[in-house]
This record gives C-alpha cells, sequence and structure tokens, in this order.
C-alpha cells in the first residue's frame, strides 16, 4: 500500500505508520484497490493526503473481499515532489541543445498514472517483477559473464496504446516500492529527435556527452536512475540509411555510440533502460539483441476497454457529472449473477455492449471518449448513467465513422 503524505509535514514516518495502521483495523474489507483520501483521524487529515491499496490485481483477477488483517502489507510513505521536469542541455556550436527532460522521483505528475493503466494480461506484474531480480541478481554478484542481463525493457507496438506512460508510471512505482533501499528515483527522458537529427553529423558525439551526464546520476548511488528513449527507432533508422548510401559513416557511430553506452552501464546495480517503438522493424538487432524484455502493447481487448470505461465512469461520478452515483457490475459480476431485471444489470449489460464495439480503438483515444460524449451529446452540469451511457454510445460510432472517411481520402 501506499502513502501520500503532506508536503509540508514534518509527522515522523513511525507515527504516520501508526495512525494508517489504526486506520486499517477499522476498515480492514476491501474490495479489489482502495484509495482513502478523507479521514475520521485529524492526524492523517493534517499530515497525509491520501492512502491506497494498490496493485491487488496483479495476483487476484476478479474483485473479492480481502480482509487486510490477514495480509502482509508493505507501507510506503512518500512525498511527491512537485517541482515538475527540468531539462539537461548540451553545448554544440555555441547553441544549446535540450537532451533531455528530467524527473525527480516520486513527481506529482505521475500520481495515479500507473493504476490509470489497464491491460488484460501480465504486463505489469512481469516487469515489476523483471527489475527485482534484476536487483537480487546484483545484490548476490551473479557473475554477468556467465547469466547475461542488459537492464535494458523495450515495449513495442501501435501509437496511443501507452508504452511511453507505462515507463514512466514503472520508474514511479519502482521509485516509491524501492523507497526503503534508494532516497529517490530519477527519469531521464532523452530527447531522440534532438539528439539523432538536428545535428546529425555531431550524433555520435551527442549520444556520448548525454550518456556522460546519466553517468553523473548514476554515480549517486541513493538514487535509482531510469533512462527512458522514446521512439528508440530514431536512433536505428539512420544506421538503416547506410543501405541507401546516405551518410553511412555518422549513421554507425550514432548506433555504435548508443551501444556502447548501453553496454557500459549495465553494471551499475542501480539503473534501468526503458525505450519504445511503434516500428519495430525498424530497430536495430544489435540493440533488439540488449533487450532483456521485449514487450508488445497493443490495443486493449474488450475486458481492459470494460475496466477503463468503468474507471472513467467512476471519475466522473466521483465529480458528479454523473449522477446520482450508480454502482455498475464487473464483467465478472455479470457472469456469475447473470441477467436481471434491474438497472444496474442492464446499465451494466449497455457497457459491456458499447466496449465490445469499441475494439480497435487505443487507450489513448478511449480516454478522450467519455469528455467527447458529453461535449457533443450532453453539455449539462450532470447528467443520469443511463444518459451518459447514450451519449458514450453515439459517440464509439461517431469515431469509427470518422476514421472511415479519413481512410477513404487516403
Amino acid at each position: 500500500m501506499t502513502v501520500s503524505s503532506c508536503r509540508y509535514s514534518t509527522a515522523k514516518r513511525e507515527d504516520i505508520k501508526e495512525s494508517i495502521l489504526k486506520l486499517l483495523n477499522r476498515h480492514n474489507i476491501i474490495f479489489g484497490d482502495y484509495k482513502w483520501t478523507e479521514f475520521d483521524d485529524c492526524f492523517l487529515t493534517n499530515n497525509v493526503q491520501s492512502v491506497a491499496i494498490v496493485d491487488t490485481e496483479l495476483k487476484v483477477k476478479e474483485r473479492q473481499p480481502i480482509n487486510l488483517s490477514e495480509c502482509h502489507l508493505c507501507i510506503h510513505i512518500f512525498h511527491l515532489n512537485e517541482e515538475g521536469p527540468s531539462t539537461e542541455n548540451l553545448e554544440e556550436e555555441n547553441e544549446n541543445i535540450i537532451a533531455a527532460n528530467h524527473w525527480v522521483l516520486p513527481t506529482a505528475e505521475f500520481h495515479g498514472l500507473w493504476e490509470s493503466l489497464i491491460y488484460d494480461d501480465e504486463v505489469k506484474s512481469d516487469l515489476l517483477d523483471y527489475v527485482t531480480t534484476t536487483l537480487l541478481f546484483s545484490d548476490r554478484n551473479v557473475d554477468s559473464n556467465l547469466i547475461s542481463w542488459n537492464r535494458v525493457v523495450l515495449l513495442h507496438g501501435p501509437p496511443g496504446t501507452g508504452k511511453t506512460s507505462l515507463c514512466k508510471a514503472l520508474a514511479q512505482k519502482l521509485s516509491i516500492r524501492l523507497s526503503h533501499r534508494y532516497s529517490y528515483g530519477q527519469l531521464i527522458e532523452i530527447n531522440s529527435h534532438s539528439l539523432f537529427s538536428k545535428w546529425f553529423s555531431e550524433s555520435g558525439k551527442l549520444v556520448t556527452k548525454m550518456f556522460q551526464k546519466i553517468h553523473e546520476f548514476i554515480d549517486d548511488r541513493d538514487a535509482l536512475v531510469f533512462v527512458l528513449i522514446d521512439e528508440v527507432e530514431s536512433l536505428t533508422a539512420a544506421r538503416n540509411s547506410c543501405q541507401a548510401g546516405t551518410e553511412p559513416s555518422d549513421a554507425i557511430r550514432v548506433v555504435n555510440a548508443v551501444l556502447t553506452q548501453i553496454d557500459q552501464i549495465k553494471r551499475f546495480p542501480n539503473v534501468v533502460i526503458l525505450t519504445t517503438s511503434n516500428i519495430t522493424d525498424k530497430i536495430d538487432m544489435a540493440f533488439v539483441d540488449r533487450a532483456d524484455i521485449k514487450q508488445y502493447i497493443g490495443p486493449p481487448p474488450t475486458a481492459a476497454i470494460f475496466k477503463i470505461y468503468l474507471s472513467c465512469l467512476e471519475e466522473l461520478m466521483k465529480c458528479q457529472i454523473i449522477y446520482p452515483r450508480q454502482q455498475l457490475l464487473t464483467l465478472r459480476e455479470l457472469e456469475v449473477i447473470g441477467y436481471v431485471e434491474n438497472d444496474v444489470s442492464k446499465l451494466s449489460l449497455i457497457l459491456k455492449e458499447i466496449a465490445r464495439k469499441s475494439a480497435g480503438l487505443s487507450g489513448r483515444v478511449l480516454r478522450k471518449l467519455p469528455f467527447l460524449a458529453h461535449a457533443l451529446y450532453i453539455q449539462s452540469p450532470n447528467v443520469t448513467m443511463a444518459a451518459f451511457l447514450r451519449a458514450l454510445s453515439l459517440v464509439v460510432d461517431k469515431q469509427f465513422e470518422e476514421r472511415a472517411k479519413l481512410s477513404d481520402c487516403v
């Protein structure tokens, strides 16, 4: 479980933990993930922003009662950094190049991002387990010449499926989970296009300079460092141009510089390299071979779409845009209960049908649809659940109509 303490709180962690345990004794039965933002305890009100039971779905797939008194709880207490990202600049020919964005973790900007990303398989738990194993092998001094791992993750798939968001959320999650070991986390998101496009003739040197800066962060052994390279094919598309005879020597220098730096950085126990790609056939095989995990992130299946919509509806009910509040059934509950002649069952079945016909839409698009449903078909301060679902169904149909028109124009 995670505890976000107030920014200016001076309370001791031991005192906060003691109050949290008392809270859990009063509310020890939950159904899946649960979050408190209001408290019946003055101490918690004054010192804590939120208390969340998280990641229950990583082990228990369907919502069912969880008795917290019978569970082993890991309590992580943290402050959110509210300063936002800074930039890392490189000087080249009397000009500053913005080479990377830099966050100190955990940051308010990524708070709740992990929970908002919904997948229908083991993606999240696999990534968490991967980093746990890299740390274990480093701690036990496993000979990397005999058993090899490179601390490199590659997420690939079509645009809009949440690859970059998942990388950022993973960095945030691990910075909190491993706070007993590292004082804080750092995320350096490399600006690939600045390094590999604008100054192509100097790209190899710029890559080396960028990683020299990263080494400065890694040298702080109290920090857990994540290096994010978004659209990693940008590094290798240049190398592919060798086949066309354009800029061959510089292209090779770019990729060789990246591979050399990855090989050097993997010996440090406190760094993980996270990469994404929309175009897998553009990625150089020498880089692919260095990735320990190559995870495909595709459009969400119907079950995941249903969960995404449920989370959106819950937020709109919390903000009283959908009013009055109505608890919908999960897909599993629909299967167990079957069809019952009541409003909850009817509304849940309507949402199931909307999720079914939304198949093929990316997570990025799905998260926009509740907003568009309200903007295009409601435009009222509050609306009933039934009326909102009608609007959501219409906006899904409209989305596919617009896609068909765009295809006809191409």
